[in-house]
């Protein structure tokens, strides 16, 4: 029931992979297990589908405690603007801990998240513990703060409250059963004069002063989150009914102006879309160099001068071949390349398109993904180039067909790169152009080594480069 429940609901509301959800159930299936034993409130969160928002999948609550929460909250979305410790560890895939957070039900806890990682090392969700936090403040001042008796300033004053409240960029806002503003505290207070255009606003109706909050108010959830544009300003408005029988109802809101953080976006979002303008014509404009190229080649060339034309057209789609894999991204700021999947593009196109030749092309990652950025990505790109373009023109004279192994072996904090062949070998390697340029993309670029390793059939080159801040392996 649990495994099938998380499955269902990450099927629907998330984009992971089947694998990704296997690791969420197993984790599920013991979180009972894990909630007896610390003694806390567990739950498994996920991220919605492209949203700022996460999504409850499996709880588990100790058993004999005081429940924290009345209902189950299995499919409950989550606000980062409540639960901020869930967003941390998504984004940095670090532990989080929040010794006083308030949870979407009103209920203060001791929070630990703790990122669920799958064996790429991408956050797959996370892992929250919660024990409720008992209240230093004696029963008398607690019940003091919720009930009206008199100016709630006073009151939060007398809680130890006022003066923090005073420092916050939040603005605080409490309304009493009728919705008439009892405090606010100095943001707040201004907030309410920009927008009412009055300055007498102690106890008058706020829903009158600021009607835009009536949506709020409306909500019959006693905590809402609501973000809205108003007066050419960003807001999250945080509604919380502070509820006590017998008593009158108070409205607390906490109000956050995000305009500039909205602002900050739009410029990122200008930014990632110059980036990947700029990733489209570096790309057209090699499209368009080799598109001349292959113009010039169809006026008649020799045989000489062709085979170099067709040398320099593969450099050319082998350095495109990393600006197309970047463009397929959502994210236009990334431009971390997989070597493994760079390497088949590249391989493919040239044993397909340039020489009519039987040839297997074998690549073997060896269960490892390699990422690095686009800089190292083109001196790679053009390093595979030169390796199989060799083969391909000198290792199968007088044969129709042939096989090319490219071999990817993490060894400790460096990365090799095999190119093998069974072709005719070579006895005496030659300098020429494409290893000039293999060794000086590897010396300089790479901080690597380039050899050829002596063998009895075909030829067997080893490229040696350091694993770093611009190269991550990640086990597959």
């Amino acid at each position: 029931m649990v495994k099938s429940t998380v499955e269902k609901l990450c099927k629907l509301h998330t984009e992971l992979t089947n694998q990704d959800v296997q690791i969420l159930q197993e984790m599920a299936f013991s979180l009972q297990t894990y909630a007896d034993l610390s003694n806390s409130y567990m739950f498994i969160d996920c991220k919605l589908k492209p949203s700022n928002q996460a999504i409850v999948v499996a709880e588990a609550f100790p058993v004999g405690c005081t429940p924290l929460y009345t209902n189950s909250v299995i499919g409950k979305i989550v606000f980062e603007s409540f639960e901020p410790g869930v967003f941390y560890s998504y984004r940095n895939g670090k532990k989080s801990i929040i010794q006083q957070a308030m949870t979407q039900e009103g209920i203060v806890v001791h929070q630990t998240v703790v990122p669920i990682k799958n064996t790429y090392h991408q956050v797959i969700g996370v892992l929250v513990s919660e024990k409720q936090v008992t209240s230093p403040l004696p029963a008398d001042d607690i019940k003091r703060f919720s009930v009206v008796t008199e100016t709630a300033e006073d009151q939060l004053t007398n809680s130890g409250l006022g003066v923090v409240s005073d420092l916050l960029m939040e603005m605080l806002i409490l309304t009493d059963a009728s919705n008439r503003l009892v405090y606010a505290n100095p943001s707040g207070l201004k907030l309410i004069s920009e927008m009412s255009g009055r300055d007498d606003v102690l106890y008058r109706d706020l829903l009158e002063m600021l009607p835009f909050l009536r949506t709020v108010y409306e909500q019959e959830e006693d905590v809402f989150v609501f973000e809205l544009t108003i007066q050419d300003k960003n807001l999250i408005v945080k509604k919380i009914r502070m509820r006590e029988k017998n008593k009158s109802q108070e409205t607390l809101l906490i109000v956050q102006d995000i305009t500039e953080l909205r602002t900050k976006e739009k410029e990122l979002m200008m930014k990632s879309v110059v980036i990947k303008e700029i990733h489209h014509r570096v790309k057209n404009n090699l499209q368009t160099v080799a598109s001349l190229i292959r113009l010039q080649m169809r006026n008649g060339i020799s045989a000489n001068n062709r085979s170099a034309f067709e040398e320099t057209l593969n450099r050319i789609y082998s350095i495109s071949s990393v600006y197309e894999i970047i463009l397929t991204k959502e994210d236009a700021d990334d431009d971390d390349v997989n070597i493994i999947d760079l390497t088949r593009k590249i391989c493919s196109t040239m044993v397909l398109n340039d020489y009519n030749l039987k040839v297997d092309l074998i690549i073997e990652p060896n269960g490892n993904k390699i990422i690095t950025t686009s800089k190292k990505a083109v001196s790679i790109a053009l390093i595979i180039n030169e390796l199989i373009q060799n083969s391909l023109k000198h290792a199968f004279r007088g044969k129709e067909e042939g096989i090319i192994n490219v071999e990817f072996i993490v060894d400790h904090d460096f990365v090799e790169l095999h190119v093998s062949d069974n072709g005719v070998g070579m006895k005496n390697p030659q300098t020429s152009l494409g290893t000039e340029i293999i060794h000086n993309l590897v010396t300089n670029d790479l901080n690597g080594e380039f050899l050829y390793v002596p063998r009895e059939i075909g030829t067997h080159a080893v490229i040696n480069f350091p694993v770093g801040a611009e190269v991550e392996i990640f086990n597959g």
